[in-house]
């Protein structure tokens, strides 16, 4: 069981989320949200310390319209006991679907998971993933090792990008093989395809 508490970390002069400790405090109150959107039903788990997951749909064919976010975003499930974190993150999805270029503007919720509290190789790939990874780049794992300060742990990072648990905010979807080969994502490997199609197809649109 999680434990909600006060603690804090940053990353040195970097803005980062929030992580919140689980050691000491009262146990966490998990709600759970589903957001319906373009790629089919997010589900999404948090407290009121931070976000737990968000759990990917599969998907067994691309939504029509490809990398077009006509479908809206909407809150379908669990909308009457939403905390901050987790109205943060419905905000925050829907933005990044919807009106791409207000991700910017808004803040990441905090993060309340385990394997983002512990001082660790994998905390700081998806860190650094987060933070220097923008919305329509990608790059090879070999890379995202270089960015983390560990050129030979390219295999690390794949065991990092598999463990995420809060997928498109921790864009592992953006890590790519060195051949340019998509590779694999926890959410099957059609959804990785049309979540880089519309990050390119939004980048384009932006574009001056």
């Amino acid at each position: 069981m999680w434990l909600c508490g006060a603690f804090s970390s940053t990353m040195a002069s970097r803005l980062v989320p929030k992580v919140n400790s689980k050691q000491g405090g009262s146990p966490c109150k998990e709600k759970h949200v589903v957001l319906l959107s373009p790629v089919g039903k997010i589900e999404i788990s948090g407290c009121e310390t931070g976000l737990h997951e968000i759990k990917l749909p599969k998907m067994s064919m691309l939504p029509s319209g490809r990398a077009e976010s006509s479908v809206a975003c909407e809150v379908c499930e669990g909308a009457e006991e939403m905390t901050e974190p987790l109205q943060q993150c419905t905000a925050w999805l829907r933005a990044y679907f919807c009106e791409p270029a207000t991700t910017g503007t808004l803040p990441v919720p905090a993060f309340h998971h385990p394997l983002l509290q512990r001082d660790s190789f994998t905390r700081q790939v998806l860190w650094t993933l987060l933070n220097d990874v923008k919305f329509g780049e990608a790059v090879s794992y070999k890379q995202l090792a270089d960015l983390a300060g560990n050129s030979r742990a390219a295999r690390a990072v794949g065991g990092a990008m598999r463990s995420n648990p809060i997928p498109i905010i921790i864009p592992c979807h953006r890590v790519i093989r060195s051949s340019g080969d998509t590779g694999s994502y926890g959410g099957g490997h059609l959804l990785k395809e049309w979540l880089l199609s519309h990050e390119k197809l939004q980048k384009e649109k932006l574009a001056p």
